[in-house]
């Protein structure tokens, strides 16, 4: 059962990274990443 789990898991991993590889897609990825680093919401405590 767990080689089924593993391929599985394989799989769609690959799937994410193929897709992430795409120019239009890339750009999407970034767009977000940025909206979230100047979401200037509340700050992390700092250990």
């Amino acid at each position: 059962m767990k080689i089924l789990r593993t391929a599985a898991s394989i799989g769609i991993a690959k799937k994410l990274y193929d897709e992430a590889r795409k120019p239009q897609n890339q750009a999407r990825i970034k767009a977000g990443v940025g909206k979230l680093r100047n979401r200037g919401g509340g700050q992390r405590a700092k250990r």
